[in-house]
């Protein structure tokens, strides 16, 4: 009796295993795509910043030194970005040449300019409007790019490997490409384990010797800042 009675449980046994084996198979389907997405994605954003590395050693190469973070005019009222300087060695010479460097970014003239963002300055996983980039140069005190001045290799004291030049960061502090604004230490604070990044668990950044590293939203604030400087002599932690 017991052998008949296991027996007539046994095919729905069968059934509840056969469920739940599909449901796995349905959920590995479901998943797995869109984590391979994530990774291509988190790729492609990579290989933006490494193109944007090339193209600050190639400006380095060109001029003796970095760009600098803004153009200026005669009264040092800001004109124009870095990212602007940068695209002949983006291979956006075309776009460049229809730039009036005499007048503001967002002078009606350039207006038509600002509209066509390059794909190398935007991240896809980034929830921002089309014209707006989350690659920001570090602009503090002591940050390679500086206001209206450029600075060379030698010139950076703490180490290629060891310091930032430039960053993601979160959607909320995009800029228009073209705009001269970077992320100041108030928008580099704002990194942290509770900061919405558009990378799972952290933001891309670029060294000065071009490697490209996703840091942890753990990271120490006294190693993240300290990554911030060209010449501060700050004791780097792992990152």
């Amino acid at each position: 009796m017991l052998f008949r009675g296991h027996s007539r449980r046994l095919p729905w046994f069968k059934l509840l295993v056969g469920l739940a084996v599909a449901g796995y198979l349905i959920f590995l389907l479901l998943t797995v795509p869109r984590r391979a997405l994530e990774r291509a994605r988190r790729y492609q954003c990579r290989n933006n910043l490494k193109q944007i590395g090339w193209a600050l050693h190639n400006y380095h190469d060109a001029y003796g030194s970095f760009p600098p973070l803004y153009t200026v005019d005669d009264e040092g009222r800001p004109l124009h970005s870095w990212r602007t300087l940068l695209l002949p060695y983006l291979d956006q010479k075309q776009l460049y040449e229809q730039i009036d460097l005499t007048k503001p970014w967002n002078d009606e003239f350039n207006a038509g300019v600002g509209k066509q963002v390059p794909d190398v300055y935007r991240c896809v996983l980034a929830q921002t409007s089309r014209n707006q980039t989350t690659y920001l140069a570090v602009a503090v005190g002591d940050s390679c790019l500086r206001p209206g001045q450029s600075r060379s290799l030698n010139e950076i004291t703490d180490g290629s490997d060891r310091t930032v030049i430039i960053t993601e960061v979160a959607a909320d502090s995009a800029v228009p490409w073209m705009s001269p604004q970077d992320a100041t230490a108030e928008v580099l604070r704002k990194f942290g384990p509770k900061s919405q990044e558009s990378h799972t668990g952290g933001r891309n950044v670029l060294m000065v010797d071009g490697a490209v590293h996703l840091l942890q939203q753990s990271l120490f604030d006294e190693t993240w800042q300290g990554l911030w400087t060209a010449t501060g002599g700050e004791k780097i932690g792992e990152f």
